[in-house]
């Protein structure tokens, strides 16, 4: 396996959780794609200033 590949998570079975769980789990996975976007915002920083260094394009 790669390193890379991302590991493949158990599917949850939502209808176990009671409501106060599922607000939870959203609270987790909100603050985890809050985490993504402010990494993919830093990367795209990261690949503008190369392009404007050495004439990069998309």
């Amino acid at each position: 396996m790669f390193e890379d590949e991302p590991i493949p998570e158990k599917k949850l079975d939502l209808e176990r959780l009671s409501v106060e769980e599922l607000k939870e789990r959203i609270e987790e996975l909100q603050a985890e794609i809050a985490a993504c976007e402010a990494e993919l915002n830093k990367k795209q920083s990261h690949k503008s200033v190369a392009d404007a260094l050495f004439g990069g394009s998309d």
